[in-house]
């Protein structure tokens, strides 16, 4: 039986429902084809959040030295293993690999990781396929870059297609959280976005005023609580409502700074959660846990409770340029599965660097 061409056109608009390109009919063969401009399927990023994405990678790349700088203690705690492997051979195996055990447990890699990779540099250097002191550096540094690689693929922001992208900065007091989200709305106005933040803390008197100073410092505006009592959901909604009214590409949202333990203001963050949702579908778009580095291993409860309660989607650990305990971000990685997004690497408003983790390999072990 024939399909009139009236039959095909509304085929066609169950079938392409999102395009907002006219879709070709075959003439021979009754088939419905593509046009050629790309279609645009809900489920993918507009091109704006894909180039910010991109343009944010690329400036990690370029940024290296920075991290370098700022990972100069945990290198210096692992520089001994140079000093293990320049004379190294193959009698004294059992003395080198302890040593540099040792030296991976003082730099918070933990104890599990340390012994994965410990005892897979034994394997194969018992197996004859490590000869030589610089191989044994080699396969140590693939074997920590292979374990963020596994686990850290999506250390890009991921914000979605809709605007405005909200990402929602959570953590304990005294992490940088405020502070790290200051620096996050300067790179990303310096990349062209318009961003829009909200005060979310409404439990710290001072913390408003805090984020009030960092909007004027990057040129950015801001939604505050109005009166003493207002929940932060309110602030929140508020500030995504007026984000999606006038055009702003991002919304930084503060959150109250919390323990983990603190069960009524761990509830306040779902609150929280679901309000932007009402507002923009799929929103928040990140749910960022910032992590101070000088706790090392012990920042894993925390980021367990989080992640439990609201759904961590990437790590932004700070004060690492202060702290010997690098392999915390290692850590942090394998156990939990969480990419790292960003780490704090000094105190400058551009310390505030995208995670690549090739450049922190290279940055911590010289």
């Amino acid at each position: 039986m024939a399909t009139s061409s009236a039959h095909l056109s509304f085929l066609a608009g169950r079938m392409f429902p999102f395009s907002s390109e006219r879709i070709v009919l075959s003439p021979h063969r009754g088939e419905f084809r593509p046009p050629m401009t790309r279609f645009r399927c809900s489920a993918g990023p507009s091109g704006f959040f894909t180039r910010l994405g991109r343009l944010i990678k690329e400036k990690a790349k370029s940024d290296v030295e920075k991290v370098f700088s700022g990972f100069s203690k945990t290198r210096e705690n692992l520089a001994v293993i140079d000093e293990l492997l320049l004379f190294w051979n193959l009698s004294e195996t059992d003395r080198v690999l302890d040593e540099l055990e040792e030296a991976l447990l003082v730099s918070d890699f933990g104890p599990k990781i340390t012994v994965r990779i410990v005892e897979r540099l034994r394997e194969d250097i018992m197996s004859g396929k490590l000869k030589s002191g610089s191989e044994i550096k080699d396969a140590l540094k693939g074997s920590v870059l292979e374990m963020l690689a596994k686990k850290n693929s999506k250390t890009e922001l991921q914000l979605g297609f809709r605007k405005p992208a909200v990402i929602m900065i959570v953590g304990v007091n005294g992490g940088g959280k405020t502070t790290s989200l200051g620096k996050l709305a300067h790179r990303l106005k310096n990349e062209g976005t318009k961003v829009l933040m909200a005060a979310g803390d409404t439990f710290r008197a001072a913390a408003s005023d805090q984020l009030e100073i960092w909007a004027e410092r990057t040129g950015c505006e801001i939604v505050v609580a109005e009166g003493e009592k207002a929940k932060a959901a309110t602030v929140l909604s508020k500030a995504v409502k007026r984000g999606k009214e006038e055009g702003y590409d991002v919304v930084l949202c503060d959150t109250s700074g919390r323990l983990h333990t603190n069960y009524s203001l761990m509830e306040e963050l779902i609150a929280c959660k679901k309000a932007v949702g009402k507002i923009v579908s799929g929103a928040p778009n990140e749910i960022l846990l910032v992590l101070d580095g000088n706790t090392g291993l012990n920042m894993l409860p925390q980021a367990r409770e989080f992640n439990e309660v609201v759904g961590i989607t990437g790590l932004i650990l700070t004060k690492l340029d202060g702290s010997a305990r690098g392999g915390c971000v290692v850590s942090v990685v394998e156990e939990l599965g969480i990419p790292v997004k960003f780490i704090g690497v000094g105190e400058a408003v551009e310390d505030l660097q995208p995670f690549d983790p090739e450049a922190f390999v290279n940055a911590i072990f010289s």
